[in-house]
């Protein structure tokens, strides 16, 4: 069930109208690798958001395997985090996930679309910075109200029957 949940709260959130970058689909990859079961599951299920949102959204060449790329490494910092949950490492990953996203696609974006010299590397990432603080913010707000929720949830449904839906 979580997976679905995942899978359609990502990709409506990427087909409705939000500010740039502002999303949680950084946050669902990061808490996919917290809480889902599974060998593959916790970033196949991201990947698959991403996937599914691109087929409604259009596919954009070379630099969208570099955003599959960085979902499924924040989807291991996840993996890592399962073992160490708190408030204080969901931050920590929340603004690690963020940077994460920001060096790997926009390596990409700078391949692509800037000039191969430092100058372009430079401006790449310069130009980049405001789209950063959406990503940043974004992903630290989802991060912290999915954990609470889940976590809140998870300690109310020990004894009961949704704890195997969730």
């Amino acid at each position: 069930m979580l997976p679905l949940i995942i899978i359609s709260f990502g990709i409506l959130s990427r087909i409705i109208l939000h500010t740039p970058n502002f999303s949680p689909v950084l946050s669902l990859a990061l808490l996919s690798g917290m809480y889902l079961k599974g060998r593959f599951q916790p970033v196949l299920v991201p990947l698959g958001l991403m996937i599914l949102g691109d087929l409604v959204l259009g596919f954009y060449g070379f630099e969208m395997l570099l955003v599959w790329l960085s979902i499924a490494a924040i989807s291991l910092l996840g993996l890592w985090l399962k073992e160490n949950k708190s408030f204080l490492n969901v931050l920590s990953g929340s603004m690690a996930s963020a940077v994460v996203f920001f060096i790997i696609t926009n390596f990409g974006s700078w391949l692509v679309l800037y000039p191969h010299t430092m100058a372009g590397l430079r401006e790449c990432y310069i130009l980049a910075i405001p789209f950063f603080r959406s990503s940043l913010a974004s992903t630290m707000a989802y991060s912290l109200v999915f954990f609470t929720a889940y976590e809140w949830i998870l300690k109310r449904c020990q004894s009961s029957v949704l704890q195997r839906y969730i």
